[in-house]
């Protein structure tokens, strides 16, 4: 199995141990690597509330802030139920795909680039990852509904609008999208 289908899979099987009756909004891809090495990334699949937006509000600056900042998520958010890429498994198949790609260096390499090609990879495989829980049906059986699938990556708080965009349909990031850089 390849790197793309083990985080795909891994995703859904998260997502399916969340509950309907919790007021899930939203949820969430919280992308990161260990150490910082992007040679080693990882995503934190979790989720955001209606009560939790609720209890925020009164906290944030904004009515925005309180239910899209990844500043105001709950720990399931922030933290993530399940990290997808720490395993042996997974961290093997990506691994294997990055040296595939030329994109793998030692310590002792100098990455030139290769780690910006890698962070690169890594949003796409968590981009198609949060697709594929649209396009499965996965979110909408488990949670009954469509929601957004959020993705900020931790180290480029950016990048989370394009992510986000990519990731889902228009009508479902509408109102996470009214505060994108224009």
């Amino acid at each position: 199995m390849g790197f793309q289908e083990h985080v795909e899979r891994t995703a859904g099987d998260v997502v399916g141990e969340f509950s309907a009756d919790d007021g899930i909004y939203a949820v969430t891809f919280r992308i990161d690597s260990v150490d910082q090495d992007p040679r080693f990334p990882y995503v934190a699949v979790g989720y955001t509330t209606e009560a939790y937006a609720a209890e925020q509000a009164g906290l944030a600056s904004d009515s925005w802030e309180a239910r899209w900042s990844y500043a105001s998520f709950p720990e399931t958010g922030i933290e993530g139920v399940r990290e997808v890429g720490r395993d042996p498994a997974v961290a093997d198949a990506h691994r294997r795909e990055a040296e595939s790609r030329g994109l793998w260096y030692e310590d002792d390499d100098e990455p030139d680039h290769r780690d910006e090609l890698l962070v690169e990879w890594f949003h796409e495989v968590c981009v198609g990852a949060a697709r594929h829980l649209h396009e499965s049906g996965r979110i909408l059986k488990v949670l009954g509904r469509s929601v957004p699938v959020i993705l900020y990556d931790m180290f480029d708080p950016d990048a989370m609008f394009g992510l986000t965009a990519d990731a889902n349909p228009a009508e479902l990031v509408a109102e996470f999208m009214t505060e994108a850089p224009r």
